[in-house]
C-alpha cells in the first residue's frame, strides 16, 4: 500500500520512504521528531532514544514543513492529516495524540474506517457507535 500523507494547511508531503514524519512537543515541552508507519492501524513509532514519552502523555503534532499544529477540530486529543491512496482518493486520517493510545479513523465522505484497540474512545465524535 503506497499511501501519501499531506499537511492539511500547506499540502506539503509528510511521507519519506516508509515513514510519515512529524515534529512533536510533549506537555513537558520536550520536542522531537516522530516517525509513524504509513499503514492505518500499524502503531510502530520511531523516535530518538533521548525523546522519551510516557504512556498516556499528551503530544502535540506539527507539520515539519510549515509548523502548523495538526490538532483535529473533532477532539483536542486527535491529530488530522490528509492521506491519498494509490488510486488518488483523498481521506482525512485522524489519530490519537496520547502516547500509547492506539486509535485511527480514516474518513472519506460518510464512510469511516476505524483501527486500533482504543478506537471506541472517540467514536461519538464521528457519529459512530460500537456494537458488541
Amino acid at each position: 500500500m503506497l499511501n501519501d500523507f499531506q499537511c492539511p494547511s500547506c499540502k506539503g508531503q509528510l511521507r519519506v520512504g516508509e515513514q510519515v514524519i512529524f515534529m512533536t512537543k510533549s506537555k513537558k515541552w520536550q520536542g522531537g521528531l516522530i516517525l509513524l508507519h504509513p499503514e492505518p492501524g500499524n502503531y510502530i513509532v520511531e523516535n530518538h532514544p533521548s525523546f522519551k514519552l510516557e504512556e498516556g502523555e499528551h503530544v502535540d503534532f506539527y507539520c515539519p514543513i510549515c509548523h502548523s499544529k495538526l490538532t483535529s477540530e473533532k477532539h483536542k486529543n486527535l491529530a488530522m492529516v490528509i492521506m491519498k491512496d494509490e488510486s488518488g482518493k483523498k481521506f482525512e486520517v485522524f489519530f490519537s495524540k496520547i502516547a500509547g493510545e492506539e486509535c485511527t479513523y480514516q474518513v472519506i465522505g460518510d464512510s469511516t474506517e476505524i483501527y486500533g484497540k482504543h478506537a471506541k474512545t472517540y467514536l461519538d465524535f464521528f457519529n459512530l457507535s460500537q456494537t458488541t
